[in-house]
């Protein structure tokens, strides 16, 4: 087995090729393990399994690899809650960290996009993979 020197060893070979294949434009969704990834995945985004990693962990590995795109507002994006969640001021301690991770990476702030629930899974279908996490 040969290990590539300042590739984390949280990233698989599988999620390495796909970062490696990927081009301007292409999007990357990292889910947690309620998402429906191997539905979204039939729409045509590759599925990678990263089972039993967490989200902030992964983000921070490929933060290392590669960088967000600098031409658009808003280069990274999370769910939005539901309306039933927001009017039970339900707290997202979450997305503070992918913001650190996020700023830290790119050294400056970036600003996260929110998109609705259902138009997220839409979007999800577009993209280049999927990395089901949990």
């Amino acid at each position: 087995m040969v290990v590539l020197k300042g590739v984390p060893r949280i990233i698989s070979p599988e999620l390495l090729n796909v970062l490696a294949r990927m081009g301007h434009g292409d999007e990357l969704v990292l889910a947690d393990s309620y998402f429906p990834t191997s539905s979204i995945c039939r729409h045509g985004p590759e599925e990678i399994r990263a089972d039993g990693h967490s989200i902030p962990d992964l983000l921070e590995a490929i933060m290392k690899l590669i960088p967000l795109d600098q031409y658009v507002s808003e280069p990274a994006y999370v769910m939005e809650l539901v309306d039933s969640d927001k009017e039970k001021g339900l707290r997202t301690p979450v997305w503070d960290k992918y913001q650190e991770i996020i700023n830290k990476s790119e050294g400056k702030s970036v600003q996260i996009g929110r998109i609705e629930r259902f138009a997220f899974y839409d979007r999800a279908k577009t993209t280049f993979a999927v990395v089901h996490t949990g």
